[in-house]
């Protein structure tokens, strides 16, 4: 197993951990979740870094990687809902891309056929990571002390970053079905 493959199966336990995090009740709970996250989204980042310059690239890691990107995200979406404000139909509607997409994903291979991520889903991440990140700090910060900007911040999360990452799920699921309409209507 090459290294950017490693990355991906590091990501997919370091995911363990950050749910663990949320899970388990200590002191500065929410720093360990945010470093543990911090730590997962660099294992996506160099996973691809690796792969494109070193000529590494597998099947594996073509089906692999998103699968992990995304478990990644679902399962920080889910423990931010307790937060009440990243609301559940968001994180219902990020989340059911997700899976949409691994359908059409598996769909591809049961014929034979790899669907990499393009450019759009790659921002899309990138705009899930940020908002997750934004709100772990914000989590994290609270531990140390509550300024009185806080609910400031969180609220300015919740209205500028939450819709904007829905909007770019939900769009860039929309492209890719489109882009591969073909696969679907041939199955």
């Amino acid at each position: 197993m090459n290294l950017p493959n490693r990355l991906t199966i590091a990501r997919l336990a370091l995911t363990a951990i950050f749910v663990l995090c949320f899970a388990l009740d200590f002191r500065f709970r929410f720093t360990a979740a945010f470093l543990v996250f911090l730590l997962a989204a660099l294992t996506d980042l160099l996973d691809g870094i690796i792969a494109r310059r070193w000529n590494l690239i597998t099947d594996f890691g073509k089906l692999m990687d998103p699968l992990a990107d995304k478990i990644l995200t679902a399962s920080a979406f889910i423990c931010l809902i307790g937060f009440h404000d990243i609301p559940p139909w968001a994180v219902i509607l990020i989340i059911s891309r997700e899976f949409l997409i691994t359908g059409l994903r598996s769909l591809a291979a049961s014929k034979g056929t790899i669907i990499p991520a393009d450019n759009l889903g790659k921002h899309k991440t990138a705009w899930q990571m940020i908002t997750i990140i934004y709100f772990l700090f914000l989590l994290s910060l609270s531990e140390i002390q509550h300024p009185d900007w806080f609910p400031l911040a969180w609220s300015a999360g919740t209205h500028l970053l939450v819709p904007i990452t829905v909007i770019l799920s939900v769009y860039s699921g929309l492209a890719y079905l489109f882009k591969n309409r073909e696969i679907i209507r041939t199955a």
